[in-house]
């Protein structure tokens, strides 16, 4: 009896003692929704806009995305994670136009909101705000707008509604 209370009590000391799973907070799931594999279209659903493809890396502490435009002619890779000593999600994106984006955010009423600055090509500093909602049905809108005035007027870069293949 004594040795089935010492073992009980040694599994129950080892619990409690076990290191917490890195990148298992809720907080880091909440991008989870964006996961899979992707074929996005214009919002009236006809023009295939291009593919994606995300999967989880690095024991589940980040994210990693593949775009690929439909004609081919455009790429890229981002990479995503929850800095939790910040409270933000990070995105750093490079395709092979030589672009790069650097976004954080947070999510906000069910959808994750990401924005950062770029300097464009004439030296104007643009302040670059994505959006991705996930709808009732499956899809998620990706909504991407840029402003050349610190956020005081939007334009549309990118409005793609992603259909899930997987």
């Amino acid at each position: 009896m004594k040795t089935v209370l010492l073992i009980v009590l040694s599994l129950i000391a080892a619990m409690s003692s076990a290191e917490p799973v890195p990148c298992s907070s809720e907080e880091h799931t909440q991008f989870d929704f964006w996961l899979g594999k992707w074929t996005a279209y214009t919002a009236d659903g006809k023009t295939r806009q291009g593919t994606n493809h995300l999967h989880k890396i690095m024991g589940n502490c980040g994210m990693q995305e593949n775009w690929e435009s439909a004609s081919g002619n455009f790429s890229g890779t981002s990479y995503n994670f929850y800095m939790a000593s910040r409270g933000v999600w990070h995105q750093t994106w490079v395709d092979n136009s030589g672009g790069r984006l650097l976004l954080e955010g947070r999510k906000e009423e069910g959808e994750m909101v990401l924005q950062g600055n770029r300097t464009a090509a004439d030296g104007v500093t643009v302040l670059d705000r994505i959006t991705w909602t996930p709808l009732e049905d499956g899809r998620v809108r990706q909504h991407w707008q840029a402003s050349k005035d610190d956020g005081v007027t939007w334009s549309e870069v990118f409005d793609g509604y992603y259909q899930r293949e997987e």
